[in-house]
C-alpha cells in the first residue's frame, strides 16, 4: 500500500498470506506497509513462543527494547510477565505472545534522545487486526489473555474496559471464531505503579493469570 494512501484505507489485509503457518505470516508481517508506523521502526515485530501454545497473550506494541531485538516481550515489562506466568502456574515457554499492533509508536522530545513510547490510536490498531485475527487461526489457542486496554480493544471494541472485566473468562465471537479470553492489566502497568503498590499490583495480575493457567489445567 502507498505511504500517502488516505487513513481510511489503512489496512494489512494486502499483505498477510491466504495460507500457511507462523513461518509464512511472520515472513509476510516482515514487509507490512498497512500503515505509517512501520516507516519510522526499526522492524516488525510478529509475535513468538510455541507454535503448539494452549495459551495466547496479547499486549498492545512492541515497546524500545522489541523494536531493536525483532521479538515481544523481552524488556522488562516482558521479564515480569514471564515470572508472573510461572507464579500462576503456567510455564512461559509453552505460551505464544504477540501484540495488537506489529510496530513500535514513539515520539522524541528531541533529536537523539530517548524514544518515548505513544499509545496507537484505534485506526491504527484496526489497520493491524488481520494479523491479530490470522495468529490465532494458525495457533488455535484455548486461551487469549488480553493484556490490558489496547489489546482489549483490539480485540473486543473501543468500549473495553479492562477494570470491569479483568480475571473472568469471556466467551466471544473473535475475527469469525469463537474464543475464550481472559483479561487482565498489562505487566507495565505493575512496574509503573508506586513502590507502596506494586506488590499488590503484580498479586492482582497473578491471580487473573491464574484463572488462564486453570483452563489448561
Amino acid at each position: 500500500m502507498p505511504t500517502g494512501a488516505p487513513e481510511d484505507r489503512y489496512t494489512a489485509a494486502p499483505f498477510v498470506p491466504e495460507r500457511g503457518g507462523l513461518a509464512a505470516l511472520r515472513e509476510a508481517a516482515a514487509g507490512c506497509r498497512g500503515c505509517p508506523l512501520h516507516g519510522p521502526a526499526t522492524q516488525t515485530v510478529f509475535g513468538a513462543g510455541d507454535a503448539r501454545a494452549r495459551v495466547m497473550l496479547v499486549g498492545e506494541q512492541p515497546g524500545d527494547q522489541e523494536d531493536r531485538r525483532g521479538e515481544p516481550f523481552v524488556g522488562p515489562a516482558g521479564k515480569l510477565l514471564d515470572r508472573a506466568l510461572s507464579d500462576a502456574g503456567a510455564d512461559p515457554a509453552r505460551a505464544y505472545v504477540t501484540n495488537a499492533v506489529k510496530h513500535f509508536k514513539f515520539t522524541r522530545a528531541e533529536p537523539g534522545k530517548r524514544r518515548i513510547h505513544r499509545a496507537p490510536t484505534l485506526r491504527e490498531m484496526t489497520a493491524c487486526g488481520p494479523w491479530l485475527a490470522a495468529e490465532p487461526a494458525v495457533e488455535e489457542p484455548e486461551s487469549i489473555v488480553v493484556l490490558g486496554a489496547t489489546a482489549g480493544k483490539a480485540l473486543l471494541g473501543s468500549s473495553f474496559r479492562v477494570g470491569r472485566v479483568r480475571g473472568t473468562v469471556l466467551g466471544e465471537e473473535i475475527h469469525g471464531r469463537p474464543e475464550k479470553l481472559v483479561p487482565t492489566v498489562h505487566p507495565s502497568s505493575v512496574l509503573r505503579a508506586r513502590d507502596a503498590d506494586r506488590r499488590a499490583a503484580y498479586d492482582g495480575l497473578v491471580g487473573d493469570l491464574r484463572v488462564a493457567a486453570r483452563r489448561l489445567a
